[in-house]
């Protein structure tokens, strides 16, 4: 089981990730949305803002009123993170649920 810190290093590396590719992916991007990541084996959570291709303000905590929200475990979310396990094949099996508006997940995948 991965820790909290290595959760929130996988997150402000996905960050970072996201903010280098910025720059192409904004003009296909139109997203600007709260994001909470829930960690469902250590019962933590982290929030931030999905906007212009970035993930921002990323902090520890959870955003009950979130517009879109990841629940995966620790192990999962590095493992996506790492480009280990493949984000439709983890939704698929249920080791990862994203709860948004269709129109949203859409726009997520194009940042993904």
């Amino acid at each position: 089981m991965a820790s909290v810190d290595e959760c929130r290093q996988a997150l402000q590396e996905l960050a970072g990730r996201l903010d280098r590719n910025a720059e192409t992916v904004r003009e296909r991007v139109d997203l600007d949305r709260t994001l909470a990541c829930r960690i469902t084996d250590l019962d933590t959570a982290f929030h931030g803002r999905l906007t212009g291709g970035r993930l921002i303000d990323l902090t520890d905590g959870d955003d009950p009123k979130a517009k879109i929200v990841l629940s995966t475990s620790s192990d999962d979310l590095v493992a996506l993170v790492d480009g280990e396990l493949d984000i439709a094949r983890a939704v698929a099996s249920r080791r990862v649920s994203i709860k948004a508006n269709p129109f949203d997940l859409m726009k997520l995948r194009k940042l993904l």
